[in-house]
């Protein structure tokens, strides 16, 4: 049995489990959700998948619905302006990122790949990047997920434009680090990319990612100079 078919009943198997074991916490959270902001629990939108094409992901409301044509754009600053009285917690948590479970079961995302970009942030790839970023389904958590767990802060300490800080250096990087993913992809990455974020909740440390895969491309200077400023 090939790795893509064992890694997709354990898809199919966190889903189904992930799911139903944050059910009884979804009600409480739907109301809170539905009683602030804007009112909406659930936020859809479309992103580049598998072999470039594209699909719906489903995420936990945090921010206006306008947010992608006000502001920053696709790209969060901390404690963003566009962000609902609940965003806040819901994204420092990653609570918002549970219905990704529903992609997970329904095939189009996995546990374990590169994170699922916005049309707008997958074209400032190069074209042999984009070529090869999405050949592996994208995940729910990820290598380039783990290293920049915390990326709004890079982005809040940069003195550079921000889409031209993120064109420049952190999406080529990310690049970098999905060609490694794709090159690695087997049940102990895996498994170890799935630690490392339970890991990551209570030490948010890129350098623990490092130490448990050596051969990572390491972080560009520019990157590790604004890494360097953050309070």
């Amino acid at each position: 049995m090939g790795y893509s078919v064992v890694k997709r009943v354990g898809d199919l198997l966190f889903s189904l489990v992930g799911m139903l074991v944050f059910l009884p916490f979804f009600i409480p959270l739907a109301i809170a959700l539905r009683l602030t902001g804007e009112g909406y629990i659930f936020y859809l939108q479309e992103r580049v998948g598998y072999k470039n094409q594209p699909f719906k992901i489903w995420k936990f409301a945090t921010m206006l619905k306008a947010s992608p044509s006000l502001g920053t754009g696709s790209i969060t600053l901390k404690n963003d302006w566009r962000l609902t009285p609940m965003g806040k917690y819901l994204r420092g948590s990653k609570v918002n990122e549970i219905p990704q479970l529903i992609n997970i079961f329904l095939g189009n995302m996995s546990v374990v790949g590169p994170r699922p970009l916005m049309k707008v942030d997958f074209l400032k790839m190069s074209p042999e990047v984009q070529e090869r970023f999405y050949t592996c389904k994208p995940g729910l958590t990820g290598i380039a997920s783990l290293i920049f767990r915390d990326e709004e802060k890079y982005y809040s300490n940069t003195q550079m434009e921000h889409h031209e800080f993120d064109r420049l250096y952190i999406i080529p990087f990310k690049g970098e680090l999905e060609a490694w993913y794709a090159k690695h992809c087997s049940f102990t990455t895996d498994l170890l990319i799935i630690l490392l974020t339970a890991t990551s909740i209570f030490y948010p440390n890129p350098s623990i990612v490092y130490k448990a895969f050596p051969d990572l491309p390491q972080l560009p200077e520019h990157i590790k100079l604004v890494d360097e400023t953050r309070a």
